[in-house]
């Protein structure tokens, strides 16, 4: 019966219509649902079957967990998840010991009604303890003792997008959960993130549903469409699909940037196989390390220091994707040298980074980091990678050196762990590329904030951020501006766009 319908569909839809790959006309489109015999419009446009070509089989695809929170104070969490798909429960195994899992991909898959536009599906995130089962909270809706952990979401059948404790343009982005959305970031309410996706049974896997394709884009829904773009606006159609926009109308891809992130949509696309969201913000930083040196001189720094920093950035919806070599530019290693000077530090920069090309598409996505065995002059440092003079407020830094000699030495003298270290100077040094610097605010960098014995350790103890010199190796985070007198807001006055390659002189006097 579904084959017939289509054929009688198809056969009305093509009647003084041109079709070119799959893609109908617009007044194609706009005289379907007119044209079309009752019956058949009853069959898909009026709820009775959303894709008469398949049965329907709703999947949500777990990806990747993290814990956001001290999930366990003695141990680290052992997660499972429970998935509802319209009140049918699913629960997975548990992830022992663990507090980020990548790449998870379990699945939980449920047939629903083809006549029914909404699915109800709710996610479940919980840490088993030696005491029993604890909710974790992964919802942005305030929490009490029993409710505000669970994500509640719905699924529409006809657009394959869904709406409720996640949609489009929320804060945490598309496909993400974040427990700290509902403002208990400075709360331990054991707060995660899960990234997953939804989809259902499509016929030409191209991730398009039928209803969307025939009534919506006017294209073939046994046409895979993947790849083709209709609107010659450089994206392809299921990319636009995704983040709703028109395949069949152009848009200025090359410059649009909704979420002022200074990732344009087609740096978006270009980085979509990590997660990039065009509708929240991401970071992306290249960190390339040097090789060992006699005695056993080390630059490498741990998967523990990485975590922190994601962790720290994604508690507050800013993505932080690390390139050490996932994706395809990081982790290249340098020759040892015992000390690296200003000329050295250039032709790194060039040879790692940008690969001696000066309109490498990299230099507008990702910032740049060495971790060497000793720099010349200083622990760590921030400047523009074209021209290592250029280190204070000036637009198009993009690229710092850490001495990894240093590090080692502020570990052993302030007795504090190497990985809180690495990851506390690297946000330090990252906070630059977006513009925080010496006197922007007046407490940031300030020499007189080091010891108590100077007036700056108390008259800016309230900018509880990574950029006073006094907190870079205890708090990992920039402020928020709540905490009183000269404190400074650090995460709203975030330039993304500072480290763009655009002028190289002072902005600011």
């Amino acid at each position: 019966m579904k084959k017939i319908c289509l054929i009688l569909m198809m056969s009305i839809f093509l009647v003084g219509s041109t079709n070119v790959g799959g893609f109908f006309t617009e007044n194609t489109i706009n005289d379907i649902t007119k044209d079309a015999p009752i019956s058949i419009r009853s069959e898909v446009g009026d709820g009775h079957d959303f894709d008469p070509l398949v049965d329907i089989e709703v999947t949500v695809d777990i990806i990747s967990i993290r814990a956001l929170d001290d999930i366990d104070f003695r141990n680290n969490p052992d997660f499972f998840v429970k998935i509802f798909i319209n009140s049918e429960e699913f629960s997975s195994p548990i992830w022992d010991d663990s507090p980020c899992l990548y790449d998870i991909h379990w699945i939980a898959a449920a047939n629903v009604p083809d006549d029914i536009e909404h699915v109800d599906i709710t996610i479940e995130l919980y840490d088993k303890t030696m005491f029993g089962e604890r909710l974790c909270d992964v919802s942005k809706e305030p929490n009490t003792k029993t409710q505000g952990y669970t994500a509640v979401i719905r699924y529409n059948i006809k657009t394959g997008h869904w709406t409720g404790d996640d949609s489009l343009d929320d804060a945490s982005g598309y496909g993400r959960l974040n427990g700290c959305d509902d403002g208990s970031i400075n709360n331990n309410e054991r707060d995660c993130e899960i990234w997953f996706t939804i989809s259902q049974t499509d016929l030409d896997g191209d991730t398009i549903p039928y209803w969307t394709e025939v009534y919506t884009y006017g294209t073939n829904p046994e046409f895979n469409n993947t790849g083709e773009d209709l609107d010659s606006d450089l994206l392809p159609i299921e990319w636009e699909y995704k983040w709703m926009y028109p395949p069949n109308i152009w848009d200025d891809h090359t410059h649009l940037d909704i979420d002022d992130d200074s990732l344009t949509n087609v740096e978006e696309y270009r980085m979509s196989s990590t997660g990039s969201d065009p509708y929240r913000r991401d970071i992306y930083l290249e960190i390339d390390i040097m090789a060992d040196g006699p005695l056993g001189k080390n630059s490498s720094i741990s998967p523990h220091s990485k975590e922190l920093l994601r962790t720290a950035f994604d508690r507050r919806n800013v993505v932080f994707h690390l390139d050490d070599g996932c994706m395809g530019g990081g982790g290249e290693v340098i020759p040892f040298d015992r000390k690296t000077y200003l000329p050295e530090l250039r032709t790194i920069y060039n040879t790692y980074f940008l690969h001696n090309d000066s309109e490498n598409w990299r230099r507008s996505v990702f910032r740049y980091a060495m971790i060497i065995y000793h720099h010349y002059a200083t622990s760590g440092v921030s400047y523009v990678g074209e021209h290592p003079r250029l280190y204070w407020h000036v637009q198009g830094i993009n690229t710092f050196v850490i001495s990894a000699e240093s590090m080692h030495k502020t570990s052993r003298k302030l007795f504090k762990h190497i990985d809180q270290v690495f990851a506390g100077v690297i946000m330090h040094e990252l906070g630059h590329t977006f513009g925080i610097d010496f006197m922007f605010p007046v407490g940031c960098d300030n020499t007189r904030t080091y010891r108590p014995r100077n007036l700056g350790f108390w008259l800016f103890s309230n900018y509880k951020s990574c950029m006073n010199y006094r907190y870079v190796f205890t708090i990992l985070d920039y402020s928020d501006g709540s905490h009183g007198l000269f404190d400074y807001d650090d995460w709203s006055n975030l330039d993304f766009s500072f480290f763009e390659k655009k002028h190289f002189s002072h902005p600011r006097k």
